[in-house]
């Protein structure tokens, strides 16, 4: 017998038989690992797109993908979740958290008294328990000076080191001297030897430089401060710090966009908040103060908004100035906000989560409902409108053929009742289970 031209002994014929149906073997296991499969019954299956809900509807996931969406469809391999009993819909995305922060970082910063290999195992419990409360993509909005911990946690869950949500990191922001994220009350020796909770550039060389040094780094977004934060708003006028003028706005937005990145830009209001909006950043974080002038070009610019509202309520215990003081900021948040719906701004849902206890975004989706958006559009900001921020509304954001199969399930009906989310039964992330309760 000759095989590729060679002669081959009837003694060895078994031998290399016995090879070929070995090899044959291993790739029929390698298709069947491939192609195992998960089978989803949803009782109620909430349409983020259409804003409507559907009963008993299966989906079919394959791998990473959702392969599927209808009736009665059939499994060829793997596991039925039966999630009858359930409203079903896609994972929420929060478009504005902080994993390398808790709590209490404004009285204790960091940099100063925790090691960034510390900050790092904070940041991987941060995104479980982000992912357990629903959140299975997460816009992470500036480290606050932790290195690149952020970058390395995305990294770990992106190479299966461990199961936690999509994130899109800033790394370090980008500020001014003397400006927000610069620490103040130090002596100038010690001041020259800290490091500092962002990066402090004040020309346009030096912002340009700081943009490519992020990208090199592995960032996904730039993040700017085009205000200052609360200790720079004027308490009479509530007129926040202007840092940026629209020039140096452009031209951070058009190095970023160089380099295929967006900008989104810290802005409470006022002059600063306009030039960002003017200079092209792709979104708006926090807005506190923004009127109807910043709000209409806005919508002309196409610009998106987290608003991150529950995080400036007063703290217990804060003094009575501090208060009033926080208690006139809400007042001015709920009203931009307000106005923004009415005008048609995209607003995705962000929680400023860090600044508050990681786990508890359904706080801000309570509060949006308490000040006028229904839970259908809640949902809607966290699902859609964040997967167009982050420019993956052709993967993620629904529960649809050949998305990111990134699914959750409430007891109850979210799409009437929000504080559904105070608990989650079911999460999977990129096909992946990670919560079925």
């Amino acid at each position: 017998m000759k095989l590729y031209g060679q002669n081959i002994k009837p003694k060895n014929l078994d031998r290399i038989k016995n090879k070929i149906k070995f090899i044959l073997y291993l790739l029929l296991v390698t298709s069947t690992a491939q192609t195992q499969q998960t089978l989803i019954r949803a009782g109620r299956l909430i349409d983020t797109n259409q804003k409507t809900v559907k009963n008993n509807i299966d989906i079919l996931v394959e791998g990473n993908r959702i392969i599927e969406v209808g009736k009665n469809l059939k499994l060829t391999s793997g596991k039925t979740v039966d999630l009858r009993d359930k409203t079903v819909l896609p994972g929420l995305i929060d478009s504005h958290t902080h994993i390398c922060l808790t709590p209490d970082y404004s009285s204790n910063p960091p940099v100063l008294y925790k090691t960034n290999t510390y900050r790092t195992m904070e940041a991987f419990k941060a995104s479980k328990q982000i992912l357990m409360s629903g959140f299975t993509s997460i816009r992470d909005v500036d480290n606050e000076g932790a290195d690149m911990a952020d970058i390395a946690v995305r990294d770990a869950i992106n190479k299966g080191m461990f199961v936690g949500p999509r994130i899109f990191v800033s790394g370090w922001a980008i500020s001014i001297t003397g400006g927000h994220m610069n620490l103040t009350g130090l002596r100038p020796y010690v001041d020259r030897k800290v490091e500092q909770l962002a990066i402090m550039a004040d020309n346009s060389d030096d912002m340009v430089a700081a943009i490519r040094d992020q990208r090199k780094a592995g960032v996904d977004f730039i993040k700017i401060y085009a205000t200052g934060t609360l200790r720079h708003i004027n308490r009479e006028t509530l007129e926040p710090l202007s840092q940026l003028t629209k020039a140096e706005v452009e031209i951070m937005v058009n190095e970023a966009r160089r380099w295929g990145m967006d900008v989104a830009a810290h802005a409470y209001g006022g002059t600063g908040a306009y030039h960002a909006v003017d200079g092209g950043v792709h979104s708006l974080e926090h807005g506190l103060f923004l009127d109807n002038k910043i709000l209409s070009l806005m919508v002309k610019k196409g610009t998106f908004w987290c608003p991150t509202m529950t995080v400036y309520l007063p703290d217990e215990g804060a003094s009575e100035a501090d208060t009033r003081f926080h208690n006139r900021i809400v007042a001015e948040h709920k009203k931009s906000f307000q106005l923004a719906m009415k005008k048609g701004v995209k607003i995705a849902f962000g929680t400023d989560i860090g600044s508050m206890p990681h786990g508890e975004g359904w706080r801000e989706m309570e509060r949006m409902v308490d000040y006028g958006m229904s839970p259908m559009d809640v949902i809607h900001s966290a699902t859609v409108v964040g997967a167009k921020l982050i420019r993956k509304n052709d993967e993620l954001g629904q529960i649809k053929q050949g998305y990111f199969a990134d699914i959750i399930a409430v007891e109850g009906n979210p799409d009437q009742n929000i504080k559904a989310f105070r608990s989650i039964n079911f999460v999977m992330v990129n096909g992946t289970i990670a919560k079925n309760d």
